[in-house]
């Protein structure tokens, strides 16, 4: 059994090829799919690194799509 709390267990932020984040305990191996980026901490720490850095929640294959059906509709 765990007895680490939130508090006290370190977090990695990572993000997914659709430039998703999400956190994940440090000790953990990352899932398949995520990539750590160099941000660690608390947990609240990280989520409010992600809270500032991750501004449009769309994932990255619609930002491509709209941004190439807006180029072809000029």
């Amino acid at each position: 059994m765990n007895s680490i709390t939130d508090t006290e267990q370190t977090f990695v932020v990572v993000v997914n090829d659709e430039e998703q984040y999400s956190i994940w305990p440090e000790r953990r191996e990352l899932p398949a799919g995520w990539r750590a980026i160099n941000k660690t901490g608390s947990k609240q720490d990280c989520l409010n690194y992600i809270k500032e850095v991750w501004t449009d929640m769309r994932p990255a294959s619609l930002r491509r799509k709209m941004a190439e059906n807006s180029e072809s509709s000029s």
